[in-house]
């Protein structure tokens, strides 16, 4: 496995991570403890060593699940986990819960400790920019928890431009957690340059744009009743049929280079910049497997060139988020 190193940070991780979201929570119902605890395990044999999970997925569950997981062979990986998104009570909205006030980050950390299994977090991310407090306020928390020996590295999710310059002045910002994927380049203009400025690594959160473009999902395809995608304005019946183009497109490169379309897709963000470490979500070990595969294959200057000129002839259908999540990304 390549290992990359995220920004100027020092931390170094596998080219690909693993999200380990859906195996919990979010993709309909959790899925089977022992299963994932066996994938978490075969992902480290196949020299996986970056895993992501949150105290909100489940709650909780989800951190047991990669703690305990993980403990066995807890020197060889990189645990990144996630702060100020309250779990929200039975009949809240997602996210209608932000907090990040110090006393709650001071007292969040030891409940992640805890279900990790750990003495300390590799990379703690603010979950989303919580309005009500300071961003120079939660820097400052996680600047004393990694002074502590908490934590190692600060992290932020979905943070503008100037919250992440206003956040690293405070304390090094390691790296960004945003969604970011072929079919989703919003970051290009405004959040990649300061990144790179700034000497800051990107994850990108949903590479596979939440498994479409692993080209299995289609118009027809039909997901649990429990699946948050049911609430994306991206997979909506319409969307889906429509966005079969970008599909199509991933396979006439998959078929020059010999790859699949989950493939291609990540193959190409690894070409964007070195200090991007996608972290694509699986609860199958043939689905890393082929997710691997990725870090194998390489393009030429005019090989993207001519792949960025198709995607710019693509007008992708719908919205990430419905209006009542959008709010909550790019403060």
């Amino acid at each position: 496995m390549k290992l990359r190193q995220l920004g100027n940070s020092g931390l170094e991780v596998s080219a690909l991570g693993l999200g380990c979201m859906g195996m919990s929570y979010s993709r309909g119902l959790p899925k089977d403890k022992a299963e994932m605890t066996a994938l978490i395990r075969n992902a480290v044999d196949r020299g996986i060593i970056f895993f992501d999970t949150a105290e909100v997925y489940g709650p909780f569950v989800n951190e047991e699940l990669v703690g305990e997981a993980l403990e066995p062979v807890r020197d060889r990986v990189i645990i990144a986990t996630k702060f100020g998104e309250a779990p929200a009570y039975p009949g809240e909205p997602r996210w209608s819960r932000l907090d990040s006030r110090p006393e709650h980050i001071r007292q969040a950390v030891e409940g992640s400790l805890k279900r990790l299994r750990t003495d300390f977090i590799d990379l703690y991310y603010q979950h989303r920019v919580d309005p009500e407090v300071p961003i120079e306020d939660v820097a400052g928390a996680v600047k004393d928890l990694i002074v502590a020996g908490k934590v190692k590295h600060f992290g932020l999710s979905e943070a503008g431009a100037q919250t992440i310059r206003r956040a690293h002045a405070v304390q090094p910002v390691a790296a960004l957690q945003s969604e970011y994927s072929i079919w989703w380049r919003e970051l290009e203009t405004g959040i990649l340059p300061t990144l790179e400025e700034l000497g800051i690594g990107l994850v990108p959160y949903s590479p596979l744009g939440r498994g479409y473009l692993a080209g299995a999902i289609d118009e027809n395809t039909k997901l649990d009743d429990s699946d948050f995608r049911n609430t994306l304005p991206r997979f909506s019946t319409e969307a889906r049929k429509a966005n079969r183009v970008v599909i199509d497109l991933l396979r006439r490169v998959g078929q020059k280079k010999q790859a699949t379309p989950a493939q291609v897709a990540l193959a190409w963000l690894l070409a964007q910049k070195p200090w991007i470490v996608p972290i694509p979500g699986s609860t199958r070990l043939d689905r890393v497997e082929e997710n691997l595969g990725a870090t194998g294959i390489e393009f030429t200057p005019g090989e993207l060139r001519d792949l960025d000129l198709a995607l710019s002839k693509i007008t992708v259908k719908g919205d990430r988020y419905p209006q009542s999540l959008a709010q909550h990304t790019g403060r």
